[in-house]
């Protein structure tokens, strides 16, 4: 089975699933109200500049004020060439932007910059828990087959375009034509493209970074001067490869803006894209819904009957192998080899299904064969390859400790469709009231589907969500209405937890 794309719509949120032979392996999730800014150019202002800490905060007109390292300022030189060519093909400003600690000898912050200055940056990171964003004043500008990086004068090829021939051919064809002082790197995706094409993604990038100068002489700081695509439309651009096998779409107006995006950027695979008509919600024809649900799980059971428990905190994810209902079939090494295999390939999938970011903590079943912890070890990287994420991986410690980290960019799953429970005071989380009306929308369809026509919906539901479906949320139920051409009617149960609801027909 190849790669598929599915997304769903349902009121504000926007989900988009990555399904790789078969498998559920990346889900993407907008809310409507939290967008992303990562990608995102601002004229910001210098608010705060702290030498102990060499880095300033900067108004970019977010709620909280952006942090801004002095090794992510332009004055500081040229990119790390490890970030650069990070083997990466979904390469953003986050991978492209140079080492966060300048080395010694380098300019100091109250050098670079000075309270009240503005300055133009770029959002690597999103605002994560009481954290600001991250900026760098090291633009990029992620095209189709190119990235742009008009302050830094360094072509970089994709590693994962590993004949020589090639590299060569694209770097003099860059070479050639890249504006002076400024860069680029090819991306994977470019491998086998005509030279046109090439040519059209370098001339867009290149006039796209003249308008947001255009527009810095226009504005005052704080000011949004160029955002980044929407999630469905970025995730076509940096995913969307001849690998996959189709889009599927249930949303007529995203159907729309993705075909004519594709029209002009992928028109050879425009007709991989497809519009869902089924009555079924869509992310229950392709089984996504149950993924979801199993990702949530602190408990996560594997095959052989051993099981993971993954601990999230805001700064460190603990992963505990356990060898709960396997009991083997011969030595106790080979049994613990085993799980710890099995595992080890599960951790990397709920690491990319969570997107897990951070400091990472893997606490394997003791082996006490040295080359039993190289095998385990290597079968670790070998999945890491698989993921887009860059990670940082250690030797297996004699303690069965593995420890590690992967980039991260935006919030995790469970932080992006979760709040902190208020029935225990932020000890564990309940589905958000947005995420928990949606599902009540989806599932109104499901019983629809199966009740006599005409007949109305009842739904019983926790106050909060009857207030959020016939305030906020009215539109999407009216839609839903619409669509069943049926009404559907919502009451309010005071005693019921934010997450039960019940809906029947009348």
């Amino acid at each position: 089975m190849g790669h598929e794309i599915i997304v769903n719509r349902t009121g504000r949120e926007t989900r988009v699933a990555l399904i790789e032979n078969g498998q559920l392996a990346e889900l993407h999730v907008d809310l409507g109200d939290n967008p992303s800014h990562v990608g995102n150019v601002y004229l910001g202002r210098v608010v705060r500049v702290l030498p102990g800490m060499q880095a300033a905060f900067v108004d970019i007109g977010l709620e909280r004020a952006a942090f801004l390292y002095a090794g992510d300022i332009t004055e500081n030189g040229g990119p790390d060439e490890e970030a650069v060519l990070a083997d990466d093909p979904e390469l953003t400003v986050a991978e492209a932007r140079p080492r966060a600690h300048p080395p010694s000898g380098q300019a100091k912050i109250e050098d670079l910059v000075r309270e009240g200055q503005e300055v133009l940056v770029q959002v690597a990171k999103d605002p994560i828990g009481t954290k600001g964003a991250r900026i760098t004043t090291h633009i990029t500008l992620p095209g189709r087959y190119m990235v742009f990086m008009p302050t830094v004068d360094h072509v970089g090829i994709s590693r994962r375009i590993d004949r020589e021939r090639t590299r060569s051919r694209l770097r003099r064809f860059v070479e050639k034509r890249r504006p002076p002082g400024a860069g680029f790197i090819v991306r994977t995706v470019c491998e086998g493209q005509p030279t046109e094409a090439l040519e059209q993604d370098m001339d867009y990038l290149v006039s796209l970074w003249k308008r947001i100068q255009e527009a810095r002489t226009t504005r005052k700081a704080p000011a949004l001067l160029h955002a980044d695509l929407g999630l469905v439309l970025k995730v076509v651009r940096d995913t969307f490869t001849a690998e996959v096998d189709r889009m599927v779409i249930d949303d007529p107006r995203i159907y729309e803006e993705v075909r004519a995006f594709m029209q002009d950027f992928l028109p050879n695979l425009v007709d991989r894209v497809h519009l869902h008509r089924g009555p079924e919600p869509i992310f229950d024809t392709f089984g996504i819904e149950t993924e979801i649900t199993r990702s949530l799980g602190s408990k996560v059971w594997l095959k052989s009957g051993g099981y993971l428990i993954i601990d999230q905190t805001e700064a460190l994810t603990a992963i505990d192998v356990n060898s709960g209902k396997y009991v083997g079939h011969s030595s106790l090494e080979d049994t613990t080899l085993a799980i710890n295999l099995e595992a080890v390939k599960e951790i990397v999938y709920q690491l990319r299904l969570r997107n897990i970011g951070g400091i990472i903590v893997l606490d394997l079943i003791d082996m006490e064969k040295a080359a039993n912890r190289e095998r385990v070890y290597r079968a670790l990287e070998e999945e890491l390859r698989k993921d887009r994420a860059r990670t940082n991986v250690l030797k297996i410690s004699e303690l069965g400790l593995v420890e590690m980290t992967r980039k991260r960019v935006q919030d995790d799953l469970i932080r992006t469709i979760s709040e902190p429970c208020e029935y225990c005071s932020g000890r564990g989380y309940t589905r958000s009231r947005t995420t928990v009306t949606y599902d009540i929308l989806r599932e109104v369809r499901r019983v629809a589907n199966k009740a006599p026509a005409g007949k109305p919906i009842f739904v019983n539901a926790n106050p909060a969500i009857a207030d959020l479906l016939y305030g906020d949320e009215l539109p999407s139920l009216e839609e839903t209405e619409k669509a069943l051409n049926r009404q559907v009617v919502v009451r309010a149960m005071g005693g019921y937890h934010i997450e039960r609801y019940e809906v029947y027909p009348g």
